[in-house]
């Protein structure tokens, strides 16, 4: 079993928005996504590591050192969980 996560008073972003056009890095670059993830740090939505470019992920370990960002949720519909990029653990959403 995996160790639960150390990260999850850095997650003070739970909500997703209204509306979400996609990945913000990936509409301004003319890239395309799988699926869609929004950091729990500051509510940036990326693409998964699933997509070509890893936006998600690349914001994560951009943040590394600050540990500011380390937690990402799935912005997709009827998806309910998180993932720590630091504990590598899923961390379920209630």
């Amino acid at each position: 079993m995996s160790e639960p996560c150390t990260h999850l008073a850095s997650a003070t972003v739970t909500d997703l928005p209204a509306a979400i056009r996609g990945c913000q890095e990936c509409l301004a670059t003319g890239g395309t996504w799988v699926h869609l993830r929004m950091c729990r740090g500051c509510g940036r939505i990326g693409c998964c590591d699933s997509s070509p470019n890893r936006h998600a992920s690349r914001h994560a370990s951009r943040h590394a050192a600050t540990a500011r960002h380390p937690i990402a949720r799935s912005a997709e519909p009827g998806e309910r969980w998180s993932w720590c990029y630091v504990d590598e653990v899923i961390v379920r959403t209630p």
